[in-house]
């Protein structure tokens, strides 16, 4: 006889109900005799588990004779399919058939509620932090007994082919509402060709429609509704629209068709939430682009106030949709109805710091306050989070905030930072220089100094450093080396080397080094960019034709990503046949300024080489030792002692030597023998137009070395060479040559 579970503990039968729901095929769900009780572990009140956080469960209860869990067992003498195929203990479940009930698939599957402060209230058991708070604050995010799984585990998409193969020989017995959840659509068409009324609900007041959109039935969604079901139809216990359903499952596809018939996305469901709140609590991040691109308000509110930010804040623990929606410039600093949060208090309540992080870059208000008066950062101490205490106290300090009232003005001013972030380099590299060259005997002096020099470079970056240190420091520790160099050349060198051989090339090789530095620094990488109108018609025209697909659709810059493309982190933009963000240069290296970052290496290694040679010149001038009469020890120390200044600037000569070197053979190496960019080079593997093997990347850029060079260099040499150019920002396709059988063709 087929058992079930009959889900008692108290408090958590949410998650044993969630656990029995992934992991029981319906023939045990459906079956008569209640024959095992289970007492579930407590685990924290947390939203249902993914299957990998409920294995240390399952070893708990191994058996020692058989190796089998006790769910194990419990599947094992049922007889289901599914654990043979897919052991729990070893991969994910396969995709579910679809459920049997409405209130299984709706109720079951809903996520979060909404904040209530009148009416009956669902008691819940949450996580420790946020039960806390939510006492307190009387209204409270209600999570309902039986919440979603993660989408991400799961999926009632249950394939037509597998749904057919397994009941081949019965369906023709099904009534309509099974047929449609599986996907029969001979055996649905004859039920209604036979007279069934596809607007009739069944018991649990859903339609055909809603079953349709639930599992994914693009047929049978077309077919119902030229059949004269009715759109926007309301079902279920929630009171929800079949595009509703479609929304928390993740169909893009569905709801791209149930809104072409007119479905209507700003409808609410029973406890007030429309379909673009629905994708943010879930994380469909390209449902919530196409429905703001189809004209959805961004910063729609719910009945109790709560934005797709917020709900996004508090629910989905990942970047996006929060940075998909912060790119459509949504309001950062409302607040929801009933407890005046903004979305920053509730990502601190949900201990969400990717979305902390996001936040705060956007601007979001550290000091709003809520109805009782605490702020974020309180929110953080509250929970004794160090993470969130330390970012939230960083971002008041960049505000101005917390720091003595001489320096808040100053702190506030973004420009001013970033000069200090600049010039700290020109500053800490003249001092260890100057010190060292004090003629002064006492080193108990001196390092009483270069304490004073840490102490400054301490209360700077403590004052004045921001996120944006990690790139503006390493370009102010290159223009500052550069600049030290210059005036050691000028005022150390000039009147000791030969003008014609030695000054001349040198001054024509810094002039070429600073056109192709500034080209490197300011020019225009190769940024994608589109208008607000293009974004929102790339994103219909991805997801009309099922193509809306994050690996090809930047969610930050709402555009569609052209082959050799990426997104930079530092920069926040997509730069086309992206090589890598240089911190050096300050920017981005990509298809416009690539050659021009190649030829800044090429003129730097050689000016340093000069310097190099500069630094040896001045010795052998005014330094009484050799190397070959004192030897290398004695020789370091007496050049060491003669010119501290120089040798300072040696030490650094030879730093930026090995660097620059090896960065220009990489590059070399990479441009015209592998036909590739570093950053392809590096995820080769992520992109399919690479064949990757153990020892090597086969490149369909790869033109041999030669063609390679020109096309990189654009050489044409008076029209001896006729180089391959092309338009990066704008190719986004590649195929192979099927009329060479060999190569790749743009196109």
């Amino acid at each position: 006889m087929t058992c079930v579970w009959d889900i008692l503990a108290s408090g958590v039968s949410a998650h044993a109900r969630h656990f029995a729901e992934v992991y029981l095929p319906p023939p045990l769900l459906m079956g008569r005799c209640h024959l095992l009780w289970v007492t579930w572990v407590d685990l924290g009140g947390l939203p249902p588990p993914p299957p990998r956080n409920l294995r240390p469960y399952l070893e708990s209860t191994r058996s020692k004779s058989t190796g089998a869990s006790g769910v194990e067992r419990l599947l094992l003498e049922s007889g289901s399919p599914r654990l043979a195929a897919h052991p729990l203990s070893l991969s994910p479940p396969p995709p579910l058939p679809p459920a049997q009930s409405a209130r299984e698939q709706e109720r079951g599957r809903e996520g979060a509620r909404y904040p209530a402060c009148s009416g009956r209230r669902v008691r819940t058991k949450m996580a420790a932090p946020l039960e806390e708070y939510e006492k307190e604050a009387g209204c409270v995010p209600i999570l309902h007994p039986e919440e979603i799984k993660p989408q991400a585990h799961y999926t009632h998409g249950y394939s037509e082919s597998l749904g057919r193969k397994s009941h081949i020989d019965d369906y023709s017995t099904w009534d309509i509402v099974k047929a449609t959840q599986y996907g029969i659509y001979e055996r649905c068409r004859e039920l209604v060709e036979a007279g069934y009324d596809v607007r009739q609900p069944d018991k649990e007041n859903v339609t055909l429609l809603h079953w349709a959109a639930i599992n994914n039935r693009l047929d049978l969604v077309k077919f119902y509704i030229s059949k004269g079901a009715i759109v926007d139809q309301l079902g279920g216990d929630l009171n929800s629209t079949p595009l509703h359903w479609a929304t928390r499952q993740g169909h893009l596809s569905m709801v791209v068709q149930l809104m072409k018939y007119g479905a209507d996305p700003s409808l609410i469901d029973g406890e007030g939430c429309s379909c673009i709140h629905l994708a943010a609590q879930f994380g469909h991040t390209s449902i919530v682009a196409y429905l703001i691109a189809k004209g959805q308000d961004v910063d729609m509110m719910d009945q109790n106030g709560m934005t797709p930010l917020m709900w996004a804040a508090y629910r989905t623990h990942s970047v996006d949709p929060t940075r998909l929606l912060l790119t459509f410039n949504v309001s950062v600093n409302l607040g929801d109805k009933y407890h005046k949060n903004t979305a920053l208090h509730w990502a601190v309540l949900a201990g969400n710091t990717t979305v902390i992080s996001l936040l705060l870059e956007a601007g979001a208000n550290v000091d709003a306050q809520n109805i009782k008066g605490e702020s974020p950062l309180d929110l953080a101490k509250q929970r004794k989070n160090v993470w969130m205490i330390n970012n939230l106290q960083e971002a008041r300090q960049a505000k101005g905030y917390d720091n003595p009232s001489f320096l808040r003005k100053l702190r506030a001013d973004k420009e001013f930072r970033q000069k200090v972030m600049l010039g700290t380099p020109f500053l800490v590299i003249w001092l260890v220089g100057f010190i060292a060259d004090l003629d002064i005997d006492s080193w108990l002096i001196k390092g009483l100094m270069y304490g004073g020099v840490w102490a400054m470079v301490q209360f700077l970056s403590k004052s004045f450093f921001d996120h944006s240190m990690h790139s503006a420091l390493p370009l102010g520790i290159y223009l500052a080396t550069k600049f030290w160099m210059y005036v050691t050349w000028f005022f150390w060198f000039w009147n000791d080397l030969n003008f014609v051989f030695i000054h001349l090339p040198f001054l024509a090789n810094s002039v070429a080094l600073f056109y192709n530095f500034g080209k490197s620094w300011k020019s225009d990488p190769g940024i994608i960019k589109a208008t607000e109108e293009q974004k929102k018609k790339t994103i219909v025209e991805l997801a009309e034709t099922g193509s809306l697909d994050l690996s090809i659709f930047c969610s930050t810059c709402l555009i569609r990503k052209p082959v050799r493309s990426k997104h930079c982190g530092v920069c926040n933009r997509c730069i086309a046949k992206f090589d890598h963000h240089c911190p050096w240069v300050g920017n981005c290296v990509g298809a416009g300024n690539h050659r021009y970052f190649m030829g800044y290496l090429f003129f730097l290694l050689f000016m340093i080489c000069w310097m190099i040679y500069g630094c040896i010149s001045y010795w052998g001038i005014h330094c009484h030792t050799t190397y070959t009469a004192d030897g290398f020890w004695t020789y370091i120390t007496q050049i060491a002692t003669c010119s501290p200044w120089m040798f300072w600037m040696f030490l650094n000569s030879v730093f930026h030597f090995m660097w620059v070197a090896v960065l220009l053979m990489c590059q070399m190496y990479q441009i015209s023998c592998l036909g590739i960019t570093t950053n392809e080079r590096m995820n080769a593997r992520r992109y399919k137009h690479f064949k990757v093997t153990t020892t090597s990347i086969e490149s369909p850029f790869n033109h041999g070395c030669i063609r390679n060079i020109i096309d990189f260099f654009e050489f044409r040499c008076c029209g001896l060479f006729r180089p391959v150019i092309v338009d990066w920002t704008r190719q986004y396709t590649i195929e192979y040559d099927q009329t060479t059988g060999s190569g790749y063709q743009l196109v």
